[in-house]
């Protein structure tokens, strides 16, 4: 989609995206909060205590996981292709970095964060573009940092068929979490997590147990893969050296 395209649903994005989940009997607050909530635990348990990281969110749209992490990391910057949603996003996280992006390459300079992460982003990405776009995440990432993707499971019933209702992914191509780690793989990151989530529409401890149970296998309505960038060469070697 083009950025004039997402600018038509700046002001009914939610709307549309609840028309689509209203057979879950949850509303996107719901999922929107089980994404967040994943992400922060991600960041804190690979790179420590997230108030101190600087963190990009890819494909921010108007705002709505900003709403949830912002006051979680030390500094949270947005980009996005439409300018319309830019200006929904800053309207309701004023504390958020927000700066527009062509869709090929991301304003910001090399090693500029500690987490880049996108979601439910790159099924808009045409395909011969996806390898491009995970360069950018790792690029902008320090080594060492990290780059996480949430993604819809095409492999999930449930989940082709919330897309297949949703009006602004007419132009969705999912991708599986095998083909997102071989992307993550093929840009040179470590991966260290490639789990599904969201088994069940619903919150508390044994729906959450079960879920890290079977998050390995390919069963939840998205998944997430988490990769490492590299530490340089001569980042290794110190660390040896103090060692």
């Amino acid at each position: 989609m083009t950025h004039s395209s997402f600018d038509a649903y700046k002001d009914s994005y939610q709307r549309e995206i609840e028309s689509s989940i209203a057979f879950s009997g949850r509303g996107l607050d719901f999922f929107t909060r089980v994404k967040a909530e994943r992400l922060v635990k991600l960041a804190r348990r690979w790179l420590g205590e997230p108030s101190r990281l600087r963190v990009l969110d890819i494909g921010c749209g108007v705002g709505l996981t900003d709403k949830y992490v912002a006051n979680h990391f030390g500094g949270l910057w947005g980009v996005d292709i439409s300018p319309g949603c830019l200006e929904s996003a800053a309207r309701q996280n004023p504390s958020v970095n927000y700066h527009l992006t062509d869709g090929e390459s991301l304003p910001f300079a090399d090693a500029t964060f500690d987490l880049a992460f996108t979601i439910c982003v790159l099924h808009h990405v045409p395909p011969p573009r996806w390898g491009g776009f995970i360069s950018q995440m790792r690029r902008v990432v320090r080594p060492g940092g990290l780059s996480v993707i949430m993604e819809h499971n095409p492999l999930n019933p449930l989940t082709r068929m919330v897309v297949s209702r949703c009006v602004f992914d007419a132009d969705a191509v999912l991708l599986s979490r095998r083909k997102a780690v071989g992307l993550f793989h093929a840009a040179g990151f470590e991966v260290l997590d490639r789990s599904s989530f969201l088994l069940f529409p619903w919150r508390g401890q044994i729906f959450q147990s079960v879920e890290r149970l079977l998050g390995t296998l390919p069963v939840g309505a998205q998944y997430n893969v988490v990769g490492r960038r590299p530490l340089a060469e001569e980042e290794v070697g110190r660390q040896r050296r103090a060692a």
